[in-house]
């Protein structure tokens, strides 16, 4: 383990200077602060005595809502807090943006903060700080996202691809063979995963892979509105959602098109979010189990902590079956064309 020693022999400076730079003394610049800081980062020292002293560990999240019991990473950091603070440690949670990446690097503000380790959830792959991830020495686990090679970097989720297998045989038991997917763009590990679990469920059902029963959006409205006539047009007659708020998107989109569900069209969500009971009809989705995955979050951080090194656990996917989903139709529906009004746009959401 690197030493103040090492810091100041890298930068030909005292171990005074350091000392101060680590500790964010007034009386050195912001430029020998910012060297001295990187070159802790860059040779793996940690300040065991503000660790020790301060006993925190933090939930950093970007692009997922966690305020209240209706939001995706609500039970998720409850989960995480339900272990962590009996066992003594204090957890802070940061919401972060791509900016404050930009100018902090993650080392730096982890050894500014006095954090032990991080939780990370809702990144996506075009985060500055899943670079830096990949040779962190800081103990991280990541929500739906995996890094390779780093001993350092846990990752925990849930099984994409035996939900979407559950959710195809199902289908294939009400008499579905042509299948679409629905999702945001591939820019995340974890809707990569999805688009690959619904390509390998197709092919272990024997089911047909074609493009054109493929939609891939951005914005949550605007692809539902384009994809949903698209692929009834191709003689679709189920779809599959990369999570909940895209099919209770399509719920709204095809109660607009006189489209029935299940009649015409059977849906699939992912993520069993509190409000997919309440659709109409209610949503037939693939639950992750959000306190486990809290749970599983501090679990793998101690893993790390204690200098066990784990690549990634996966908890098991159940599908629950409400009223989107019935017997494929005998013949296709042929949706009519809505006069669209002025288009509000769903910002992009990665899960």
């Amino acid at each position: 383990m690197a030493t103040i020693n090492d810091i100041a022999a890298r930068l030909g400076i005292s171990k005074s200077t350091v000392s101060k730079g680590l500790n964010n003394a007034t009386d050195i610049s912001e430029e020998m602060k910012k060297r001295i800081l990187a070159t802790a980062v860059e040779l793996g020292y940690v300040n065991k005595r503000l660790q020790k002293k301060e006993n925190k560990l933090c939930i950093l999240i970007e692009n997922m809502d966690f305020r209240t019991p209706n939001h995706f990473g609500h039970d998720i950091v409850l989960g995480f807090k339900q272990m962590a603070e009996p066992e003594g440690w204090t957890v802070d949670i940061i919401p972060v943006t791509i900016d404050f990446q930009k100018l902090t690097p993650y080392g730096v503000f982890m050894m500014q903060q006095g954090y032990c380790a991080a939780f990370i959830l809702g990144f996506s792959l075009l985060d500055p700080w899943m670079k830096e991830f990949q040779s962190s020495r800081v103990p991280t686990v990541l929500y739906d996202n995996y890094i390779k090679g780093n001993p350092n970097i846990a990752s925990i989720g849930c099984d994409s691809q035996e939900g979407f297998e559950l959710a195809v045989k199902h289908l294939v038991k009400l008499g579905h063979k042509k299948i679409g997917l629905i999702s945001g763009p591939l820019d995340s590990y974890i809707l990569k995963a999805r688009y690959n679990a619904y390509l390998n469920a197709l092919d272990k059902y024997d089911l047909e892979m074609n493009e054109n029963y493929i939609g891939l959006g951005y914005y949550v409205a605007e692809s539902t509105r384009t994809y949903i006539p698209k692929l009834l047009n191709q003689g679709v007659t189920a779809i599959l959602f990369s999570h909940d708020v895209r099919a209770i998107s399509a719920i709204t989109e095809c109660d607009d098109r006189d489209i029935s569900i299940p009649g015409d069209i059977s849906i699939i969500g992912f993520d069993d979010l509190p409000m997919t009971a309440y659709t109409t009809p209610p949503l037939t989705t693939i639950r992750q189990d959000r306190i486990a995955l809290g749970k599983c979050g501090f679990y793998a951080l101690s893993c790390l902590l204690n200098q066990v090194a784990i690549g990634s656990i996966l908890l098991r996917a159940t599908l629950i079956v409400r009223s989107s989903t019935g017997p494929a139709p005998t013949s296709a529906k042929n949706p009519q064309p809505i006069q669209q009004a002025s288009q509000v746009l769903t910002p992009p959401y990665q899960y």
